[in-house]
């Protein structure tokens, strides 16, 4: 279907914003009228510059306090209208939006709305122009799209019809089975946007919480179905209004921005996608660093052992059991200092992995590869990190292992069961909501709700997304203090069947485990009634303890090397958590641990 997007939905100019909405892949945009009045370029130089960006300009918003009003306030607006209609024809506009009135002069009188409205339409027949009425969740005395539809249906007007708003109609709780009842032809324009589910204002929850479908609360799928049942075949526009878009790079908005029409038309049936393809576990973590030594003496405490070097690229394969990590010291590491730059995830189908990942606009990754490398699939997450779709083990798909050699005299890895647990992901502050997105519908990964931290120095948002069985988590956060490392850093949660053991084993082999203060096992012993043996064996290691339904999860943390650190982790088989509970003690002891 055709998909179009408000101005106001992105940040920057009107320029900027137009030719970020073309780069996404829009076909067309609503020109919100602060943009336009707040650009130096001539309406008709704007028809200009989205013609040669291949938009349409769909909608001309907003026109507001229009009807229901005493005749000398209609003669006023109607003037007004006039100068619009005729900025419309310049700029190649043919429909108009016009807000139901919060005006204190408006009066409870459908009749007059309707007449008013017929009146209008007559000025916008004129110059060929469409007018599209919606109902604000808030308007003084129409604020449903039933009753917008009343009133459209009584001017009976054929240049006159109704636009429906997805947060106006979800927001009130209204029904929209309802709009099948409309006919498709008068309805005019359809707007889209999502929300968290929040017990506030609906002025200011319109104003500065919406979010792109799937990133919020609403079912819009199911909205989208009674639309196109009522026969509408206008554009899907998103209108959008969030302080965190506002900020954020306007680029990178417009492709979550369409990538989230893409997942709603798949959702609602009205589209067919390359399917999801779920990854099954993770092949392995990839750091890359400028200085080998504190990872590899970090990995080795951990009972890593250096099984395997790349034959053309300075990359060193550590494993212990399942659990696998690279070390890069590419001399791009220079630049950003030991971090998290990759994620290998095992994948039943690797090449329709990635045809899911394009058709969602995922950035396929270029790679660089000698003859007789392994042609490995890959994308970018939206905060960088590449993430690479692997068959590890089978035989009729290329083997990413096949890029090393074995080195001699590997030594024997310990004894007990190592894997991958989970891996926590420090987004940038303004890519959390499409991070989330991304790795729902590109990755197939189920969203668990999101859940907020206490950090010293204000709040970490962090929501997780598994697969069914959970040998994919990928725990998704975002900082509270920005210039502070710790807080940035990613980190590796590695499975043990005994972490008392695997954290004696790793401070007897040099390695310093984060400490916690001994407050926490004080108010631990109030919580739980655990021996007295075990809760010293805790105090001792820094080691972390939760308890839910499912059972019991213990874990334990290292230093940080330079943006990574690594988390020992025993989980019960039932126990679904991440250890929230236990985050601003964390927290706070790594912030400590700086100092």
């Amino acid at each position: 279907m055709h998909t179009s997007i408000a101005t106001v939905s992105l940040s920057g100019t009107l320029t900027e914003k137009l030719a970020a909405a073309a780069r996404a892949g829009f076909g067309g945009v609503e020109i919100f009228e602060n943009d336009l009045l707040a650009c130096p370029l001539a309406p008709e130089e704007i028809r200009a510059r989205c013609a040669d960006l291949g938009l349409s300009i769909d909608l001309y918003q907003p026109m507001r306090d229009i009807e229901a009003v005493p005749d000398d306030v209609f003669a006023r607006n109607l003037r007004r209208a006039r100068r619009k209609f005729e900025l419309m024809n310049r700029l190649g506009a043919d429909t108009v939006l016009v807000c139901s009135s919060v005006s204190p002069d408006a009066v409870d009188d459908d009749a007059r709305a309707a007449g008013q409205l017929a009146r209008l339409a007559d000025l916008a027949q004129e110059s060929g122009i469409r007018v599209a009425y919606e109902a604000l969740a808030w308007g003084r005395h129409v604020s449903t799209y039933e009753h917008a539809w009343r009133i459209v249906e009584a001017a009976g007007h054929p240049a006159l019809g109704v636009c429906l708003d997805s947060f106006h109609i979800l927001s009130r709780g209204c029904d929209p089975k309802g709009i099948e009842d409309i006919p498709g032809e008068k309805i005019f324009f359809l707007q889209l946007a999502d929300a968290p589910l929040l017990a506030m204002d609906v002025l200011q929850w319109s104003r500065h919480y919406r979010c792109f479908p799937g990133q919020g609360g609403f079912d819009l799928a199911g909205l989208l179905r009674h639309v196109l049942a009522a026969g509408y075949e206008g554009p899907l526009s998103l209108e959008v209004f969030n302080d965190v878009f506002r900020q954020a790079d306007a680029g990178s908005t417009a492709v979550d921005a369409h990538r989230s029409l893409l997942l709603l038309q798949e959702a609602a049936g009205a589209a067919v996608l390359p399917p999801a393809v779920v990854p099954t576990g993770v092949a392995f973590a990839e750091l890359l660093t400028p200085d080998a030594e504190p990872v590899t003496a970090l990995l080795t405490a951990l009972g890593f052992t250096r099984a395997a070097r790349h034959r053309g690229k300075p990359v060193d394969l550590w494993q212990r059991g399942e659990a696998r990590v690279l070390v890069n010291t590419a001399a791009t590491a220079r630049r950003e200092g030991t971090r998290l730059a990759a994620i290998g995830l095992e994948s039943p189908d690797p090449a329709g992995a990635a045809r899911r990942a394009e058709a969602l606009l995922a950035p396929v990754l270029p790679r660089r590869r000698a003859p007789g490398d392994a042609p490995l699939e890959a994308v970018a997450a939206p905060d960088g990190t590449e993430l690479f779709f692997c068959a590890t083990g089978r035989p009729e798909l290329p083997d990413w292992r096949a890029d090393f050699a074995d080195l001699p005299d590997t030594p024997a890895p310990p004894a007990t069961r190592t894997r991958i647990d989970h891996l926590a992901v420090t987004q940038p502050w303004h890519h959390f909501d499409e991070a989330t997105l991304f790795h729902r519908s590109v990755l197939g990964l189920t969203a668990q709700e999101s859940v907020d931290l206490a950090d010293p120095y204000g709040l970490m948002r962090s929501r997780a997304v598994t697969n069914a069985d959970g040998s994919v988590r990928i725990a998704l956060g975002v900082g509270a203090a920005p210039t502070d490392d710790t807080v940035h850093a990613a980190h590796i949660a590695l499975a043990t069947d005994d972490v008392v053991a695997a954290a004696r084993a790793f401070r007897a082999a040099g390695g310093c485990l984060l400490t916690v203060p001994a407050n926490y096992y004080d108010d631990l012993a109030a919580r739980y009634d655990l021996p007295d043996e075990e809760l010293e064996t805790y105090r001792d290691l820094g080691i972390l303890y939760d308890r839910d339904a499912g059972g019991a999860f213990r874990h334990c943390y290292t230093a940080t090397v330079g943006r990574v650190f690594f988390e020992l982790v025993q989980r019960d088989p039932g126990h679904q958590g991440y250890g929230a509970a236990n985050a601003p003690v964390r927290l706070a002891a790594q912030h400590a641990g700086r100092r």
